[in-house]
């Protein structure tokens, strides 16, 4: 359950399964409305991407200003609705 302070308790069972520990530095991904958790570790994620190909269509540079340019787009959206 979420607490009123948006905080949540992972069940001890489930942190000795996965070597959780107080301390433990966690990221929250969000992907089509679910939230995943994620220990981080030195290391933990190489090779996670390993079998992603680049699109050779695009260069580095344009792959960026396209990210920066659509980001930019969703946060100027999000501040007008908030408005």
């Amino acid at each position: 359950m979420l607490s009123p302070k948006r905080q949540i308790t992972i069940p001890k069972d489930l942190c000795d399964r996965l070597h959780v520990q107080p301390g433990d530095e966690i990221d929250f991904v969000e992907h089509e409305g679910r939230i995943t958790l994620i220990k981080k570790r030195k290391g933990a994620s190489h090779g996670v991407l390993k079998h992603l190909k680049a699109d050779s269509r695009y260069t580095d540079e344009e792959s960026l200003i396209d990210t920066v340019a659509t980001r930019r787009s969703s946060t100027a959206k999000s501040k007008r609705r908030a408005a």
